[in-house]
């Protein structure tokens, strides 16, 4: 097992992956301007039997231990003697609960978001730089996933299970293939494979799995465009306690400019992946247009 890195060999580490300014000391794109029309065109030619997997869980409106506030579902209209039904939805996205697309102003390291944007961009009239409008586009590129409960021969992680680059190297090799640039990364911890088996649980108080802090320079020197996670990314509680609550979300967000898609569920993703005996796949993705928004529910899916 590989040694974690201390706090001070992480933020030296933050330095070294850092894009600011890679595209424009203007730009609020980040990582996804690795996704040329090029790679899209490319990623399209994979797609050969049409069979989709949706890759979101449902928006679930009950209160479980790993989601402590729900969806509000609220009807505003129904029945007779109206002639159609009308429904409102309210939601926080962010957490451990609802799939969803974090924004690259979700996140903040020493009072800076992405490109040196203030923090102070944000506010309550929302986020005027590097907010998830600037997906409107889309996103559409080869998705790869990476299996780790396959590669590592176990049904899943458990909660606090880090993920060290050998890790990913090896579920690379079970895909046979290699993640590279302008790639839609997703990985798996088998989390939802888990729940089934031994119920919900409080990831709060009980932690997630997810990526050590070595894995940035993987990341880094993948050229990653994005990156989904059917847990957080990062391993929750954190290894670093008080002092580095969320490094996977700095060292993405903050340093690459790498939006992270949370809380997606790539079982069926995985069984399709050994069906087909390919683990790439076209990936497609709209987030809502939520101008000033740090975060948008997404449904993404995967093309075959």
């Amino acid at each position: 097992m590989a040694s974690r890195l201390t706090v001070e060999e992480v933020q030296a580490l933050y330095e070294k992956i850092n894009y600011w300014g890679r595209w424009g000391k203007e730009d609020e794109r980040g990582a996804l301007n690795f996704i040329t029309p090029e790679i899209r065109a490319r990623a399209a030619k994979t797609v050969q039997s049409g069979e989709i997997i949706p890759l979101a869980l449902p928006l679930s409106t009950q209160t479980t231990p790993d989601n402590p506030q729900p969806v509000q579902h609220m009807m505003l209209h129904s029945g007779p003697p109206g002639i159609a039904a009308l429904d409102y939805f309210g939601m926080a996205p962010h957490g451990m609960a609802f799939t969803h697309l974090d924004a690259l102003c979700h996140v903040f390291w020493q009072g800076k978001m992405y490109n040196g944007f203030s923090d102070r961009e944000v506010g309550r009239f929302g986020a005027r730089k590097c907010a998830i409008d600037v997906t409107r586009d889309g996103v559409m590129s080869r998705g790869v996933l990476l299996d780790i409960p396959a590669a590592k021969k176990v049904d899943w992680l458990d909660p606090g299970d880090a993920i060290y680059p050998e890790d990913l190297d090896a579920a690379e090799k079970l895909g046979r293939m290699t993640v590279g640039e302008g790639d839609v990364l997703l990985l798996r911890t088998g989390r939802h494979q888990r729940r089934k088996a031994k119920g919900a649980w409080d990831p709060r108080r009980e932690g997630l799995p997810g990526l050590d802090a070595s894995c940035l320079q993987w990341i880094h020197d993948r050229r990653v465009a994005v990156i989904g996670c059917d847990a957080v990314s990062d391993i929750a509680p954190s290894p670093y306690g008080a002092a580095m609550g969320l490094p996977i979300h700095v060292g993405t967000l903050v340093m690459m400019g790498i939006h992270l898609i949370d809380n997606a569920d790539f079982d069926a993703l995985a069984a399709a992946c050994a069906r087909h005996e390919r683990y790439n796949f076209l990936f497609t993705m709209a987030p809502l247009i939520l101008e000033h928004a740090t975060a948008s529910p997404v449904n993404p899916l995967a093309l075959f």
